[in-house]
C-alpha cells in the first residue's frame, strides 16, 4: 500500500504583469499554508518525498507547510507538473519507485483530474465539487510501486481544504 498527497498550492495573488509562474502568494494563501502545515504536523501527514511545481506560488506553499511539519523533506522541483494534466503527473509518478508517502505540490485543473482518476467514481464528488487552493487530498493505493497505479482503484482517506481547518471564513473565495 501506497500514500499519495496532492496539495494544491495555496491562495496566489494576481498581481499586475507578472507572468502566470512568478504570481506569489496573497495574503490568504499566507494564512494557509502554514495551517495545512500545523494540520498535517498534528495529523502524522509526512511526506518521504515532496514533488513541487516550480511556479512561485507552490514554492511559497510548501516553503510555508514545511516550517510547519517536523523532519519535512526537501522539494524536489519537477517542471512537469507546472500546468500538468492528469496523465503527464501520472508519467511522473511512476518514476518514484516505492516512495510513500509520496507528495505533489501542483496546480488545477491537474491535481483534481490525477485524484478523480486514481479514485472510484463514488469517492470524486467532494474533489469535483471543488478542489479549492491550499487543498489536501490523501489517497491510499493498493500497490508495491507507483508504476502499477490503476484508475479508480485508490481509497480517499481524507480530503481537507482550508475551509475546513478554520483558515478561510465563510463567504472569503
Amino acid at each position: 500500500m501506497l500514500r499519495l498527497f496532492l496539495l494544491r498550492h495555496a491562495k496566489s495573488a494576481w498581481p499586475d504583469n507578472v507572468p502566470d509562474r512568478d504570481r506569489p502568494l496573497g495574503p490568504r494563501g499566507r494564512r494557509g499554508a502554514p495551517a495545512m502545515g500545523d494540520y498535517m504536523a498534528k495529523e502524522g501527514l509526512v511526506p518521504a518525498r515532496v514533488l513541487v511545481s516550480p511556479a512561485r506560488r507552490t514554492i511559497e506553499t510548501w516553503d510555508l507547510v514545511s516550517a510547519r511539519v517536523a523532519s519535512a523533506p526537501h522539494a524536489l522541483y519537477e517542471e512537469a507538473i507546472y500546468d500538468a494534466s492528469a496523465e503527464a503527473l501520472l508519467a511522473l509518478i511512476g518514476n518514484q519507485g516505492t516512495a510513500s508517502p509520496l507528495m505533489l505540490v501542483g496546480h488545477n485543473p491537474g491535481m483534481e483530474q490525477l485524484a478523480a482518476r486514481l479514485l472510484p467514481r463514488e469517492q470524486r464528488a467532494p474533489l469535483l465539487a471543488k478542489y479549492p487552493t491550499g487543498a489536501l487530498a490523501v489517497i491510499d493505493l493498493p500497490i508495491e510501486d507507483w508504476s502499477q497505479p490503476k484508475a479508480g482503484k485508490g481509497t480517499l482517506e481524507r480530503f481537507i481544504t482550508p475551509r475546513a481547518i478554520g483558515v478561510v471564513k465563510e463567504g472569503e473565495d
